[in-house]
């Protein structure tokens, strides 16, 4: 919590420095234009998305910490790898049941009150873990209850989080909150590991929910001084009737829906994952390095997301996150057909820096042009596509690995993605061809 604290308030002090307030008109006209660099000033301005930030941080860190603490209770328990990817599947089922209904719940109910009842339950259910694990005799279905029961709270909290950020940023803001939660995610999720590593090492699961119970009483304090977010005005209809309206949305807005349906077959060549330990030997290369290909994508995706100061400012969004996935998968196609190891990685972080920035044009495309009253159920349907999108393509390419080689199978994956992207460019003329309205013109969402 100190570290989080820390680093925004170095962002913010380094937006209020002495050299920007003492500046020349010249010099402040070149400030002025846009930097290629992300730009944090977002977190001095805007008090609730800071407190949304840190919030975000420390619960991606402790809900981290919960799918190490998991795993590694249920194998010291039972002994057993099928009961722990039991309890993995059913963490995974909680969630996206939880995405579903949050996002009709976010669409409904007041979001601040939601989010907070959401990480309040979440972190009784990390309270409880902690004490099952300190018993003599900790109970096994008691940690495969309140995974599910974590994972499907912790969604709740997730998508009503995602559906309140245009209100508490702003959406001429969007795509500067996105590239700033991109970050987050991304550090949140190399510490995770490492911390909840460390303490189950040093102190058992117990202490690791021990943690993540604090790190979410931390959040709820934090968001507590979120403004009153009341639901939109709409019709009350059967949950199942809302969520369907919420997909017929999708169909209706085919900006958003093309973007949505290119950030799916994103998230299916993420996959590509489950060939790294096949691969290893194409170059010869050893568990250390091998870790290394799993780090890749995600410092590439890091890169592109502090590299991204001047999406905000694209003419043509449409053709920058059609253009960034072709070119994310050519990236993924040339990576197995690399003769060394290290232009294959460089490959892999060219993967993860392209489709940080699809990710990140489709993040502000979706929130922009999703009315309010519908922002809960489309992020929830977004969230969810993510989630199963790549758990369907680690399947789909684990078949591949096993027909072709390796090295066939990442290659086909990548091109074959490629032509798709190819082909949506040809096709999706509406989005290739969208154009941000201006500011003061821009009243209803598309």
């Amino acid at each position: 919590m100190i570290l989080v604290i820390v680093i925004t308030r170095i962002f913010i002090c380094y937006h209020d420095s002495p050299r920007h307030n003492g500046e020349t008109a010249a010099e402040g006209e070149e400030m002025n234009k846009p930097s290629h660099l992300i730009d944090f000033s977002l977190l001095k301005t805007h008090p609730a998305f800071r407190a949304v930030f840190i919030a975000r941080f420390i619960s991606i860190v402790a809900l981290g910490m919960l799918a190490i603490a998991v795993p590694v209770q249920i194998q010291q328990l039972t002994g057993s790898p099928a009961l722990v990817g039991l309890a993995v599947t059913l963490a995974g089922a909680g969630m996206f049941v939880g995405l579903l209904t949050g996002g009709v719940l976010a669409d409904r109910y007041e979001r601040k009150r939601l989010i907070l009842i959401a990480r309040s339950t979440c972190g009784l259910g990390f309270v409880a873990l902690a004490v099952n694990a300190s018993l003599p005799t900790p109970s096994v279905a008691a940690v495969f209850l309140l995974g599910l029961w974590d994972g499907f709270c912790g969604a709740i909290g997730v998508t009503a989080l995602l559906a309140a950020t245009p209100a508490l940023a702003g959406r001429e803001n969007l795509a500067q909150a996105g590239a700033i939660t991109m970050l987050t995610v991304r550090f949140g999720s190399i510490l995770s590991p490492a911390i909840g590593g460390l303490v189950i090492a040093h102190g058992g699961a117990a202490w690791n929910y021990g943690l993540a119970a604090f790190g979410t009483l931390l959040t709820v304090l934090t968001l507590l001084r979120l403004p009153v977010m009341p639901p939109p005005p709409q019709p009350r209809e059967h949950p199942l009737r809302a969520l369907t309206g919420g997909v017929q949305f999708l169909f209706s807005a085919p900006v958003v829906g093309m973007a949505a349906l290119i950030g799916a077959l994103v998230t299916l060549a993420s996959a590509v994952r489950v060939l790294y330990p096949a691969l290893a030997p194409h170059w010869q290369v050893s568990l250390n390095q091998l870790g290394l290909m799993y780090a890749a994508v995600p410092l590439g995706a890091a890169l592109g997301a502090l590299t991204s100061g001047r999406l905000t400012h694209s003419p043509q969004p449409g053709r920058l996150i059609i253009g960034s996935a072709i070119a994310a998968f050519l990236a993924l196609g040339l990576f197995s057909l690399m003769p060394w190891f290290a232009p294959g990685l460089i490959c892999l972080a060219a993967f993860g820096y392209f489709s940080a920035i699809t990710s990140l044009v489709q993040y502000t495309l979706i929130q922009s042009l999703t009315p309010d009253a519908l922002l809960g159920r489309i992020n929830s349907l977004w969230t969810a596509q993510n989630v199963t999108g790549d758990a369907i393509g680690a399947a789909l390419i684990g078949a591949m690995g096993s027909w072709l080689l390796p090295q066939q199978a990442a290659t086909l994956l990548g091109f074959g993605a490629a032509l798709l992207g190819l082909l949506m460019w040809l096709l999706m003329a509406k989005l290739r061809r969208y154009q941000p309205p201006a500011p003061e013109l821009a009243e209803e969402p598309l």
